[in-house]
């Protein structure tokens, strides 16, 4: 058996160039046979047939008186005696012999010639026959050639059609193979291997490939690999910041920078990590004033539309002689609109707190006038108490935001009528509704059962929802508080028909100090909602809104049973 790919070769070769001899030499054979028997015919048969027309002729001639004739037929008749081929044609020439003598002798008579002529008719029609039988058998010989040689032809054919398909996939199927595992190296599947049993140089081939792979597999779990993972690692973990970095070695150089400070610089991470700083400072405008600025104050870059405020901050990283340095951009821009928010909710608290002293301060220098009759003092306590009222309210919502902050919201939960509720809020807020004509209407289901709350600070959710509906609808219209079973939960909800909120503030809306847009003439302090969510999720609720545009607005909450 062949060893190697360049014997199997040779061999397919060989194999091929004996089936094409034996192809030829079959048929070669068959033609020498063919040959054989022909030249067969022509000396055994032809020859004897010419010695037979030569004697007739010399015959005529000494019939003729034409004596010089003998010999000529003497000659022939011991050609023919020696070319004695067929049964019965010995017999026959001796015959012709005898008479022929005869002829010699002198005996001319007819009876003599006549019996030379019937002996030549007789090894003339001898030999005919003998050709046509031969000529019979010559054609038969070549069918049964024919068939056999095509026989022979249609094997060689198969059998050389079938090696010439299966021979190739002996060099290209080791091919395919090492081509697959080519592929699963490149794409990092290390643990392929390659199945190849024979002995020739694809196997020695296979074998190095597997070697290959198995050195390139321990290599993936080795320290270096590990190294590299960790460097992977690295970079997954500072992309995964949430502040803008940028890594700069002592070259001057970008070592890294995340997904954020990209973004910020609207540039790909090709065009910028192994990159100098003055390169990416004459293209990047944002670049250059990060490397030229010192100073920690925020500054602004609009991302997407928006604003977005940013100090920076460099970190200093020493790495043995090496002096690299992180710049870190961090997004400050919640922190901005919550100053901003604190602020105008101080101007707002302090106008809310400066309006009912400045009246109380006002109704107290009028107490202090003898000149003011009875009437009127009764009037002027009753101011200075609403004003009190008002201080108080802007006080306990201070006190509750308080307690929400440090996280010591306490309750106080027991069983409580929802009925009870709705009545007390109805009750606290009559007279703010009836100074605006607006009329307040409640929908409560039948057969509400008692629920498991804080009474007081439900009753301040729902006061607070009916406040804000009073200020903000218009004056003689319908303010609408129900009560009802929602999926195993009881909802309480109040509806207005004010102008309702922008969607787009609707999801705000129960945010600490957000304050609707537009609404100047209106404000409130803005932590009223944000205190309703904590109390509400605080008992296991969901606080929730509902208002389009000109339709009005509907606040509610859910609250397990």
């Amino acid at each position: 058996m062949a060893k190697s790919v360049k014997n199997k070769i040779r061999f397919g070769t060989i194999f091929l160039f004996l089936l094409a001899v034996a192809s030829g030499g079959f048929s070669i054979l068959y033609l020498v046979k063919l040959k054989v028997q022909s030249e067969n015919v022509l000396k055994a048969n032809y020859e004897s047939i010419e010695y037979g027309h030569k004697m007739q002729i010399a015959l005529d001639s000494i019939g003729d008186n034409k004596p010089a004739f003998l010999d000529s037929f003497n000659l022939q008749l011991q050609k023919q005696e020696a070319n004695i081929t067929e049964p019965g044609e010995t017999a026959v020439t001796k015959v012709l012999r005898q008479n022929f003598n005869l002829l010699l002798a002198g005996d001319t008579s007819k009876t003599t010639s006549a019996q030379i002529r019937n002996q030549l008719q007789h090894i003339l029609m001898l030999n005919m026959k003998a050709i046509k039988t031969k000529n019979n058998k010559a054609r038969k010989s070549i069918e049964d050639a024919m068939t056999l040689l095509i026989f022979v032809v249609a094997f060689i054919f198969l059998v050389g059609f079938t090696f010439a398909f299966n021979f190739p996939s002996l060099i290209t199927t080791p091919i395919r193979k090492l081509t697959e595992a080519i592929k699963e190296i490149g794409g990092k599947n290390y643990t392929h291997r390659i199945h190849i049993d024979s002995k020739d140089e694809f196997g020695q081939l296979a074998d190095a490939f597997n070697e290959m792979a198995e050195r390139l597999e321990f290599f993936e779990n080795s320290n270096l690999n590990k190294i590299i993972f960790e460097k992977s690692r690295a970079e997954a973990v500072i992309n995964s910041l949430k502040d803008a970095s940028i890594g700069i070695d002592k070259k001057n150089n970008v070592l890294f920078a995340n997904q954020q400070a990209l973004q910020l610089l609207g540039l790909k991470s090709e065009d910028v990590v192994g990159k100098s700083t003055e390169e990416l400072k004459n293209k990047n405008d944002l670049f250059k004033f990060l490397m030229v600025s010192e100073g920690k104050n925020p500054f602004k870059i609009v991302v997407d539309g928006k604003e977005n405020y940013y100090v920076k901050e460099t970190i200093d990283v020493s790495q043995g002689e090496a002096s690299n340095k992180v710049i870190v951009l961090k997004n400050i821009t919640s922190f901005k609109e919550l100053d901003v928010a604190k602020t105008d909710f101080i101007a707002t608290v302090s106008h809310e707190l400066k309006t009912p002293l400045a009246s109380s301060d006002f109704s107290l220098k009028l107490l202090e006038d003898n000149r003011i009759g009875k009437e009127e003092r009764k009037e002027l306590i009753q101011q200075l108490k609403n004003d009190n009222q008002r201080m108080l309210r802007i006080l306990s919502e201070l006190l509750n935001m308080s307690q929400v902050e440090s996280g010591k919201l306490q309750l106080d939960i027991r069983s409580v009528s929802p009925y009870q509720i709705v009545e007390n809020s109805v009750i606290a807020v009559t007279t703010a509704a009836r100074q605006k004509e607006i009329s307040i209407k409640t929908k409560l289901a039948s057969d509400l059962p008692e629920i498991k709350v804080d009474a007081d600070k439900i009753s301040w959710v729902l006061n607070n929802f009916l406040t804000n509906a009073i200020k903000y609808a218009p004056e003689k219209s319908e303010i609408i508080i129900e009560c009802k079973r929602t999926n195993g939960a009881i909802t309480f909800s109040v509806t207005d028909k004010g102008q309702g909120i922008e969607e787009t503030y609707q999801e705000k809306i129960f945010e600490r100090y957000f304050q609707v847009p537009g609404r100047s003439d209106k404000k409130g302090s803005g932590i009223g909602l944000a205190i309703c969510k904590e109390f509400i999720e605080a008992m296991g609720g969901k606080i929730w809104v509902k208002s389009k545009i000109g339709e009005g607005s509907t606040f509610g909450f859910d609250l397990i049973r």
